[in-house]
């Protein structure tokens, strides 16, 4: 869409989350109430959130209407919404051939639960990465000397260092109308007063960027089942080892990427256009095959945001964490920016949880974190707990639920990161990578799987008896590879293999993704059979 006309929209999908209108004028009530029950679907197609174009055709023309009917139309759209349960906001504004057409944004309101999205930050130590989060959560520029870094760190040791180690997550919440949730609270950084307020979620999961970190860095972006990843740039020093590493990681479990180039009042104009032009080069290389879209306004925003989901965009935003340039265009984004993780589909199967972090809470006891992969679960049920270290299952008891912190709620289900507090184990016991199973699904440790993989990179061969660190959700194991399809593999091989784990047991499912690494060394593949 450009400033003044629309072209080129294809024709209206009966599935996805975008409906064309070319105008509702006289809708009766029988009419509204169709209406409503078409918004529902639009907005279970996406999670909670779909877009409606005022003034275009079915088959995509941009006809556009007069001042008259679009004021009539967004009206009894509005009736309509109110009824299905949505709030609408605008997103931009276009010339047809015979008058006004715009794009409006549809949200599920906040008296059901938010709309939650889950961003990956990724890049190189020292580019700005946390930096850019605590600026866009708490809505304060920093100071160039590590003011906000200091306010979101988790640990001492990374605020003196000005360098992640660990995996953080931080939340920013948009209400309705697409205002920032954390800019109107006392605290910005108080997750249960955001989530409480807020229609839609983005939860910024900040991985470490050095490469000492990169094993933390692959769990926050396996455990996490991210729906996209926010690649971090410096203007003043450009595309690096670990940005290629961490594009690498994306790609290959293919999560759609958009990029942030930050630092740009520290960049000479010389330098930061050499920058610019060795990251459109990447993203264009053959192994990322991406389509570059640099975002200068509010038209780009929208395009970005309908096209990432497909994977073959990568919007390019800059901006400046001192200054505040480009943020507000990257906010407007976040705002609209689609659920990609379809999980209603998986409600209705048994419920799994992979443990992806612990705590000792005095008072509490043992609480456990973690995404929920698969059903749902209620405080006070039972579940398995496991595999220990000898392989057993322990029955233990969900005492309490938590969606964010000091949230409690008395339902988790697919979709949702939660803490819950456990009981019959002690927080000596728990490892992550542990996983908390429901009836229909099996409490057995396994021992060794079968898999399709394939070798992103090895510098010489691998052959049976080779060991590497497995990556599976929260999971990290040395594995040793006892067969292989192909004798020896190298880079760019697929072959069958089995592999069985070197010192624990796991759980393992077939069609469960992995990472595997040694040195420098990486691979990918998925399970197709587990061993017990």
């Amino acid at each position: 869409m450009s400033k003044d006309t629309l072209s080129g929209l294809p024709r209206e999908r009966e599935e996805g989350n975008v409906e064309y209108k070319l105008k509702i004028t006289q809708p009766t009530k029988d009419r509204l109430e169709e209406l409503a029950s078409q918004i529902r679907y639009r907005l279970a197609e996406k999670g909670g959130e779909a877009f409606y174009i005022i003034g275009v055709s079915d088959s995509g023309e941009p006809l556009g209407i007069r001042d008259e009917e679009l004021e009539l139309s967004l009206e009894n759209l509005k009736k309509a919404a109110d009824l299905a349960g949505a709030r609408i906001s605008r997103v931009r504004e276009a010339k047809g051939k015979g008058g006004r057409i715009v794009e409006l944004l549809l949200r599920r309101c906040r008296d059901q639960l938010p709309i939650q999205i889950s961003v990956v930050t990724a890049g190189q130590a020292d580019h700005g990465k946390t930096t850019t989060v605590g600026v866009l959560v708490g809505g304060e520029l920093d100071d160039g000397d590590g003011l906000v870094m200091g306010k979101i760190a988790r640990y001492k040791h990374e605020v003196v260092m000005r360098r992640t180690s660990s995996v953080a997550e931080r939340v920013m919440g948009f209400d309705e109308e697409g205002t920032v949730v954390n800019y109107l609270l006392p605290s910005p950084l108080d997750e249960a007063e955001v989530y409480l307020n807020s229609s839609k979620l983005v939860s910024f999961v900040d991985i470490g960027g050095h490469e000492r970190y990169l094993r933390t860095a692959v769990r926050g972006l396996l455990s996490y089942n991210p729906d996209y990843v926010m690649l971090v740039v410096a203007g003043n020093a450009g595309v690096s080892t670990m940005t290629k590493e961490h594009l690498g990681i994306a790609l290959s479990f293919k999560i759609p990427i958009f990029v942030v180039v930050t630092k740009t009042d520290l960049a000479p104009k010389e330098v930061f256009s050499s920058v610019f032009e060795d990251l459109m080069a990447l993203l264009k290389s053959p192994g990322v095959n991406k389509i570059p879209l640099m975002v200068k306004d509010l038209d780009d925003v929208a395009i970005s945001a309908r096209n990432i989901g497909s994977g073959r965009v990568a919007p390019i935003f800059v901006a400046s964490n001192r200054s505040g340039e480009g943020l507000y265009l990257l906010r407007r984004f976040l705002n609209l920016l689609p659920p990609r993780l379809k999980w209603d589909a998986e409600l209705t199967k048994p419920f799994i949880l992979y443990i992806d972090d612990k705590f000792n809470v005095p008072g509490v006891g043992v609480v456990v974190a973690g995404l929920v992969l698969q059903g749902w679960i209620r405080t006070n049920d039972r579940v398995r707990i496991g595999p220990f270290g000898d392989g057993t299952f322990r029955e233990t008891r969900i005492k309490s639920i938590h969606a964010k912190r000091g949230v409690y709620v008395e339902k988790a289900q697919a979709g949702r990161s939660v803490t819950f507090a456990i009981s019959d184990v002690s927080y000596e016991e728990v490892e992550k990578g542990m996983v908390l199973v429901g009836d229909g699904l099996p409490a057995k440790a396994a021992r060794g799987f079968e898999a399709e993989v394939f070798i992103l990179h090895h510098p010489t061969t691998i052959r049976p008896g080779y060991e590497a660190i497995f990556h599976i959700h929260s999971i990290k194991e040395a594995c040793r590879l006892v067969w292989s399809s192909k004798d020896p593999l190298r880079t760019g091989d697929k072959a069958m293999i089995r592999a069985e784990t070197v010192f624990s047991p796991i759980y393992a499912r077939e069609g469960d993704q992995f990472l595997f690494r040694e040195g420098r060394a990486r691979g990918m593949g998925v399970i197709t059979k587990v061993f017990y």
